[in-house]
């Protein structure tokens, strides 16, 4: 399980290895992405609190990356944060997300990527429920839920 000094250890002495990496060009992000979706995962930008559609569904799956679908969090590691925006524990796979040092805006917090594409995803905080306290605080266009077949 990932604490709050493995994230800082990631942020400042580097990344798990991912089990592949995509690199595409601008044009190609552009084409298969929503102007949204490109806006927030090429561009690290943001939506806005409360209005991403992921925020309030609890549905079994598993969230993937919307751009190189790269499994990223399990269902049973989101939670109601309260926070405007889907909240997990956990990432599925420790070498899933590349942390960084984000240091925008006069705030220092780690920003959250997709290990194998870059994507932005969002950031994490040390304010999450144990036993981890970690809020992994992710916009809803960076995923897309893959839900389980019952």
């Amino acid at each position: 399980m990932l604490t709050w000094k493995d994230i800082i250890h990631f942020a400042t002495k580097g990344n798990p290895t991912p089990e592949k990496r995509v690199e595409k060009p601008e044009s190609y992000w552009k084409e298969i992405l929503t102007t949204e979706q490109f806006r927030i995962t090429r561009l690290k930008g943001t939506e806005r609190p409360h209005t991403g559609e992921l925020c309030s569904t609890y549905d079994e799956g598993q969230y993937n990356c919307i751009c190189c679908n790269t499994p990223l969090f399990d269902s049973t590691i989101k939670y109601e944060s309260s926070s405007g925006w889907p909240s997990f524990t956990q990432p599925i796979q420790e070498n899933a997300i590349q942390y960084v040092k984000d240091t925008t805006f006069g705030m220092v917090r780690v920003e959250v990527l997709c290990n194998t594409c870059d994507a932005h995803l969002g950031h994490i905080f040390p304010d999450g429920p144990e036993p981890s306290g970690l809020r992994y605080c992710i916009n809803s266009e960076s995923m897309k839920l893959e839900k389980n077949n019952d």
